[in-house]
């Protein structure tokens, strides 16, 4: 892979600092210096100019949803075309700047060895593979007359699985296992109703403590974590007291829940650029206009779980929740969340936080010697004007583990 000497930008580490113009040095994929440049052998890029900031990481992607949602939830599109919807999503994820996300649902195994194969371009993914659901909860698009037990039939094995159903906990534990093997790396439940679905409301809670707890303690017997979809207080509660350590959306969360998850540990993916793309045009994701009703005031609400969260002391991350066509602008939750904080709080939460949440703090997130080498370089500032972040094209260089994987200069 050889050395690569970035010279003359503006180095916004991740860490919250102030950027500064140093020069940062890669070998085999890993920053090894920040400091003057030297003469050493090597590839050496002119950045002046331009402001370096760590590889963006998105905590909540669904590469499986990549092709209008309907029809692909009644199963009228191939899996030919599917497959080309989830790589091209992956694709624009790196030229998005977005070199690490967290799938937290509708892959199958076979996507993240395909991607980390280097035979499609695409982030370093973590997935949960398919979804845990209790049976009708969110997370559930069969016809209303269709067996339940007929759902799981519609996966592709190796490339798309929205979800399993349980209807007990011993069918869960039964499930959780299924998604270990076929390669989750954490688990995710769906606690409460969602937006978009077919069979329960917002206020909904979903699963029992004692179901959770099952979950919790198949993933701890792997080094590992659940994160639970989440919209309000009691189903949050129930997620907490059982032990999970991520909350999902957390739409509702009032201030006694956030200082119960800050108390825990217990982190929270506000997940604000799903909820503008439905309420400005739902078709564009193949939904019909029966969701804008559902998602109304939601955006407001969120809002108000932020603040809850930031004031209760929660580790906060940032995901996008984008479904559908079109997610290139991944960008976007940067930007709709720098203007609700700072710039910097946004790239932060999408960097070293984001890092901590995945449990990835060792090898990403900041730029600092030692570090996997993901950084991107943009044109501009987008600290200081953050709509810099929400368009594909300001990240004129992304550098993934050390090779350049984007260059538009």
């Amino acid at each position: 892979m050889g050395r690569l000497q970035v010279v003359g930008a503006a180095v916004a580490d991740g860490t919250g600092h102030d950027p500064i113009d140093v020069d940062v040095t890669v070998e085999d994929g890993r920053i090894t210096q920040l400091g003057a440049s030297s003469d050493e052998p090597g590839e050496r890029l002119d950045a002046g100019g331009l402001t370096m900031t760590p590889g963006l990481i998105d905590a909540h992607v669904h590469l499986g949803l990549s092709s209008p949602i309907q029809p692909q939830f009644s199963f009228q599109i191939s899996a030919a075309e599917i497959a080309a919807d989830i790589f091209a999503t992956a694709g624009a994820a790196l030229d998005a700047g977005f070199t690490t996300v967290r799938d937290t649902g509708g892959i199958d195994g076979g996507v993240v060895t395909t991607i980390a194969k280097g035979k499609v371009r695409g982030p370093r993914v973590l997935s949960c593979g398919p979804v845990q659901c209790q049976i009708g909860g969110h997370g559930y698009y069969g016809a209303d007359w269709e067996p339940t037990e007929l759902w799981s039939g519609h996966h592709l094995p190796g490339l798309c699985a929205l979800s399993m159903m349980s209807g007990n906990a011993d069918e869960l534990r039964g499930n959780v296992r299924e998604a270990f093997r076929r390669g989750a790396s954490f688990l995710k439940l769906c606690v409460t109703g969602g937006v978009v679905s077919a069979h329960d409301q917002l206020t909904d809670t979903q699963f029992t403590v004692e179901e959770i707890a099952v979950a919790v303690q198949e993933a701890a017997a792997r080094s590992t974590y659940v994160t639970v979809h989440a919209h309000n207080n009691e189903g949050i509660r129930n997620a907490v007291e059982a032990g999970a350590r991520c909350v999902e959306h957390g739409t509702d969360l009032d201030e006694p829940t956030a200082t119960l998850m800050a108390t825990r540990g217990v982190a929270l993916v506000p997940t604000f650029a799903v909820v503008e793309r439905l309420l400005h045009d739902p078709a564009e994701v193949g939904l019909g206009e029966s969701v804008r009703d559902r998602v109304l005031g939601v955006r407001e609400r969120m809002t108000e779980a932020l603040a809850a969260a930031k004031e209760a002391g929660v580790r906060i991350g940032l995901g996008s929740d984008l479904i559908g066509p079109a997610q290139d602008r991944r960008g976007e939750e940067l930007k709709l969340r720098a203007e609700l904080e700072t710039p910097m709080e946004a790239l932060v939460a999408a960097t070293k936080t984001n890092a901590e949440i995945l449990g990835l703090s060792d090898q990403v997130g900041v730029i600092a010697p030692g570090m996997q080498a993901d950084l991107v370089l943009w044109n501009g500032n987008p600290l200081e004007d953050p709509k810099l972040f929400a368009d594909p094209a300001n990240a004129v260089l992304v550098v993934q583990a050390g090779r350049v994987v984007k260059d538009l200069r």
